[in-house]
């Protein structure tokens, strides 16, 4: 039963990973030429190293004057070989299409800042676009479950040997490359660049939150749990007054062991307030969690 289960799982992940394959390496294409385009006008002139491979790039490009593509992309092709040893066929595969069309992006968009003129000084500016560009780009990346590979890669190795999250591992590689360049990217007689470095956490931050909106979406939606002793008034009132659904679900104190009911229900943004105040009006010894929904289906 086990390995029926298994090969289940297994033939559900194969259709899901041939499902819209023209789109996926089409948006694929697009988020690598943003993120190498947020490389080439903001992070490479200004010197910014947010980490991986591109991170790297900037430091050897500063130390050796080398190619950034062409570091970029033999550092990726020599990832993609350790990966297939450590992790698999499987793991691996995901990251080719993107360790090949990234530096090939870095490359054709390292002419167009000189196009383009970017005639920007503030140093903080150039982070913050940078950070959303890259950011929006990463996220299209990410959404098409594909990898420009990489220090991904490296994070996955160590995740999978060293026994940590894929989060701790990203913080150790991206957190050794940024302070190496603090340390290599200084300005004579200054031992360590503290500013290039706060730059790099603002891009870093940046790059995440903006991945995380193109991944997941703007809320347009809220979740609300509620417990109240007033069940029959507070479902009345969504499905009556605000017409929508609800969702009754059965819970348990965990320090008194009673058994309570909780209401779930997923109002637009729009109506949060209404909400909120209706089930305080009903109740106001009432206890609520509301969370962001993403993305909401099936229903009648």
């Amino acid at each position: 039963m086990f390995f029926k289960k298994k090969e289940k799982s297994e033939d559900i992940i194969t259709i899901i990973q041939k499902k819209g394959l023209v789109k996926r390496y089409f948006l694929l294409i697009v988020g690598c030429f943003l993120y190498a385009l947020a490389f080439n006008a903001f992070f490479l002139p200004e010197e910014i190293v947010h980490g991986g491979v591109s991170g790297i790039a900037i430091i050897t490009k500063n130390l050796f004057n080398l190619t950034p593509s062409v570091v970029i992309l033999g550092l990726s092709l020599v990832l993609l070989v350790v990966s297939y040893f450590t992790l698999g066929w499987d793991k691996t595969k995901g990251s080719i299409i993107g360790s090949i069309a990234f530096p090939l992006m870095v490359q054709l968009t390292s002419d167009l800042p000189r196009i383009l003129q970017f005639n920007i000084n503030d140093t903080l500016l150039i982070a913050i676009f940078g950070g959303v560009v890259a950011g929006i780009g990463s996220g299209v990346i990410f959404k098409t479950g594909f990898t420009t590979g990489g220090t991904d890669i490296i994070n996955q190795i160590v995740s999978k040997y060293a026994k940590v999250s894929i989060g701790k591992a990203m913080i150790m590689s991206d957190g050794i490359i940024v302070l190496s360049a603090g340390f290599f990217l200084g300005e004579p007689g200054i031992v360590f660049a503290w500013e290039k470095v706060m730059y790099a956490v603002i891009v870093l931050y940046l790059l995440s939150f903006m991945a995380d909106q193109v991944i997941l979406g703007i809320s347009q939606s809220k979740c609300f749990y509620i417990v109240t002793k007033h069940e029959t008034a507070v479902k009345k009132f969504v499905m009556n007054s605000l017409n929508h659904g609800v969702t009754v679900l059965d819970g348990r104190g965990g320090f008194t062991g009673d058994h309570r009911k909780v209401i779930m229900c997923i109002v637009p943004t729009k109506e949060y307030f209404l909400l909120k105040e209706g089930i305080n009006s009903i109740d106001p010894e009432a206890f609520f969690l509301v969370t962001d929904a993403y993305e909401v289906y099936g229903g009648e």
